[in-house]
């Protein structure tokens, strides 16, 4: 930005801030646009909008179709339409004057008003563009744009010629008519010789498919060949988007929406979701993912407005739980961010996510009741969505909880055949704990549900809602140990000093043990131990360190009795038989530290470092008693 001459302005005058072009187009190229190829789309757009505006002007529209074209031989790329045009004072006001656009505008160019201009200012939301700096995105492939344009709100206006170069200069110069003979734009780019990748005829063409494939109005390439796919008059979008064309049969209609979401997303739909929003002109498909995707993974959605695509990454058209389906959607009124890369945040977007969301839950619903065998691989692939949902909507819930899987103790089944079988349905807190007791738990009858991964036990607890003839309960420790069978009083007699020395030798872990009779039978040792327990073990041991101190006070008046671990030997197990008429202390000691340590890594929670230590030494205690004995 230069300053003004302060001679020329006096102390206290209002002065004009100066751009700097090429800056700004810096700014625009690593800010603003994701990349340079966005320069097509912003040319084909202002073209639509053209268009459009000529069809304002001319209303009711005239019967010859008005189209876009676009030529690419490697030196030039032109994009030519024949929409509304410019005058002379539209070009100083609109491409000379950055920020200023023609669709944003709320009166004429000029001082006077111009004929035609309020009937399509008065209707600018019918086009894409709003922030009047499309045109700069030329400048990231060329050092000079240049603009013929013959305006068709006067029958003999002139053609208007303007030069803009990266600089920040520009020239505009009045030509005969007959230097365009019909009204409308041509803009022609010579690229730089950086901007190849971008330029290509080939690479046009493909930009051209990719951002308007669903325009409305006609697009053809040229690439100067004569021939081939690029020859002349060869279409970019020949047909509309699959959702606007007709077929004989729905059962053809869902299987053109399939092949078109695979020919976008690269895969087979497990099944497509129309999507219809009149009110905000939306059209689309939403596509059902044949696999499972990680919880909380978003995926981005392709976005068109008015038939130019917007975006490929818009996650924001869909709510977070909405993971297991991908859409491509076409807009009228949904509203482009300044790069128009994204959508803008506003209530609109707002209720088209919402309205979108119910559209999800019908296509459920409508599994649910009429189609079992999608539903059923639909829950396969995406269970963890379901529940996400499920979790936040009673009605989902009602039609859906009785059919989704968990982990129990019967195997993966449906809470609705595991009610039938267990008339209380145990739930634990984490996963650790249901593999802690899951097969002592199947052996006893107890029914135990894995309440540990997300949404599971808040899901179980909700049962009841569901089928009022089943109880649910979190599974404790008093609950298994209560189903475990005491054994006779001459057997806990004969292994008292047993138990007293593996007592004394894991009070370390404030455990606590016991002797009782299982099933299975090969399991010799259940460690019951919940992760509340340890938290508050862990706590009251903090409590004793810190004692004195404030903080130490803190935990102090926390304090608790801190609840206990339980080792439950097994006595039908033939090696527990064996350890508890061990009479040697020191060997009885390391038996009962062995027999822990197993137990604690079947639970598969995570070891503390003294556990980790005390398999070890146990280990090497054990082998070094068996060579001594050997030997």
């Amino acid at each position: 930005m230069t300053l003004p001459d302060t001679a020329s302005n006096p102390a206290g005058a209002d002065r004009t801030f100066q751009v700097d072009l090429r800056g700004l187009v810096d700014l625009l190229s690593h800010h603003l646009y994701s990349s340079p190829r966005v320069y097509l789309r912003e040319l084909l757009q202002n073209a639509v909008d053209a268009l459009t505006a000529r069809h304002l002007l001319e209303q009711p529209a005239p019967a010859h179709a008005f189209g876009i074209s676009l030529y690419a031989d490697g030196s030039v790329v032109r994009v030519e339409d024949d929409g509304v045009g410019l005058t002379e004072a539209d070009v100083h006001a609109f491409l000379a004057t950055i920020g200023r656009s023609s669709k944003r505008a709320l009166a004429a160019p000029s001082d006077e008003p111009v004929q035609g201009w309020g009937r399509i200012t008065e209707q600018r939301g019918d086009f894409i563009g709003q922030f009047g700096i499309g045109l700069l995105s030329c400048f990231l492939v060329a050092d000079e744009i240049h603009v013929l344009s013959r305006s068709a709100r006067t029958p003999d206006a002139p053609a208007v010629e303007w030069r803009g170069r990266g600089d920040g200069s520009y020239t505009v110069r009045t030509l005969p008519a007959t230097a365009r003979p019909r009204p409308g734009t041509t803009v022609t780019l010579t690229p730089r010789a950086d901007a190849g990748e971008w330029t290509r005829p080939a690479q046009v063409h493909a930009l051209a498919r990719h951002f308007g494939s669903l325009l409305r109005h006609p697009v053809t390439f040229d690439d100067g060949t004569g021939g081939g796919t690029g020859g002349p008059g060869a279409t970019v979008n020949p047909e509309p988007a699959p959702w606007a064309r007709t077929y004989p049969t729905p059962g053809a209609r869902s299987r053109a929406l399939a092949a078109y979401g695979e020919e976008v997303f690269g895969f087979t739909p497990l099944d497509t979701i129309e999507l219809d929003l009149p009110a905000v002109g939306l059209k689309g498909i939403a596509c059902v993912l044949p696999e499972t995707v990680p919880a909380g993974r978003r995926h981005g959605h392709r976005v068109h407005v008015k038939g130019m695509l917007l975006s490929e990454q818009a996650e924001e058209i869909l709510p977070e739980w909405a993971f297991f389906v991908r859409c491509v959607v076409d807009a009228e009124s949904l509203r482009p961010t300044a790069s128009r890369e994204s959508l803008y945040e506003d209530d609109t977007l707002a209720a088209v996510r919402d309205a979108l969301a119910e559209r999800l839950r019908a296509w459920i619903a409508r599994a649910a009741a009429s189609d079992p065998d999608l539903l059923a691989r639909f829950l396969h692939a995406h269970h963890l969505a379901v529940k996400s949902l499920a979790v936040h909507d009673d009605e989902i819930l009602r039609m859906l909880l009785p059919w989704l899987p968990f982990e129990t103790t019967d195997g993966h089944t449906t809470l609705d055949e595991f009610a039938r079988t267990h008339r209380t349905v145990l739930v634990t807190s984490s996963v650790e704990e249901f593999r802690q007791v899951a097969a002592i738990a199947s052996a006893a009858g107890l029914g135990v549900v894995n309440g540990g991964y997300t949404y599971d036990r808040e899901l179980v607890h909700r049962l009841p809602e569901i089928n009022p003839g089943a109880t649910v309960a979190d599974l404790d420790p008093e609950t298994l140990t209560a189903h475990l069978d005491p054994v006779d009083r001459e057997t806990e007699l004969a292994a008292a000093a047993y138990l007293a020395q593996a007592r004394d030798a894991l009070a370390v872990f404030d455990c606590d043990v016991a002797l009782r009779t299982f099933q299975p039978a090969s399991a010799p040792a259940l460690l019951v131990d919940s992760r509340e327990a340890r938290h508050e073990r862990t706590r009251s041991q903090l409590a004793r360190e810190q004692e004195g101190g404030l903080w130490g006070d803190i935990l102090g008046a926390l304090r608790q009795e801190a609840p206990r671990a339980q080792l439950i030997l097994n006595q039908l197990n033939p090696l527990v038989r064996t350890a508890v008429t061990i009479g040697e202390p020191e060997l009885a000691r390391t038996s009962a530290e062995a027999l822990y340590g197993q137990a604690a890594m079947l639970s598969r929670r995570p070891l503390r470092p003294a556990e980790s230590s005390l398999i070890n030494r146990s280990f090497l205690d054990l082998l070094a008693h068996a060579l001594r004995k050997d030997s």
